[in-house]
């Protein structure tokens, strides 16, 4: 494929929706649509992602047996929704600040370790630039009401056992599903 332009067509306060124009092997002219965190894209350049836009937090308790969810209430889908902690880094913060104040903000929870990051992902490639960096550790301390009233978030710790319960009967973001359900049909 062959990029020929990005236009954008509506700047809304979190996302901007762009028509990208491309040409497919085949010399037919498309025009792929698309959203982005970045809200002033010019070129090609500026269309590929070079810095993360938020974190996910794939958090454990201390004793590593049981993992954080939150059951989340998410307007696009008109549901509860299981996901893990995720928010928007600020400016000026870099992923390990934004993971542990988005980690407070929506459970009150306390980052205890960072024990690994995985390399930046995409959070929906099929239509969207936004990436994120995944950040695997340990939180602690005491369950609180999100910060946000835009909010609607009951955290929870859930065993391998609830976890294979959740799978079957709730909806889950689908890097949350996956990933929990590895996690859950581990050692076994």
């Amino acid at each position: 494929m062959k990029y020929i332009d990005i236009r954008k067509i509506h700047e809304g306060e979190f996302i901007t929706r762009y028509d990208i124009t491309y040409e497919t092997s085949d010399k037919m002219t498309k025009v792929y649509e698309m959203i982005s965190r970045n809200n002033d894209i010019k070129n090609y350049d500026e269309l590929v992602n070079t810095s993360p836009d938020a974190v996910v937090l794939i958090m454990h308790d201390e004793s590593g047996e049981k993992i954080l969810l939150n059951r989340e209430f998410r307007m696009a889908a008109g549901r509860y929704v299981y996901n893990f902690p995720a928010g928007l880094i600020d400016p000026g913060e870099d992923y390990k600040e934004s993971a542990a104040r988005e980690l407070r903000e929506e459970t009150g929870l306390t980052l205890l370790s960072i024990d690994d990051v995985m390399n930046k992902s995409y959070s929906a490639v099929g239509f969207s630039n936004e990436t994120n960096m995944c950040v695997i550790g340990k939180a602690g301390g005491t369950f609180a009401p999100s910060t946000s009233t835009c909010e609607e978030i009951e955290a929870g710790w859930y065993t391998k056992e609830e976890v294979r319960e959740l799978l079957k009967k709730e909806a889950f973001a689908a890097r949350t599903q996956a990933y929990c359900y590895m996690w859950a049909e581990s050692n076994k």
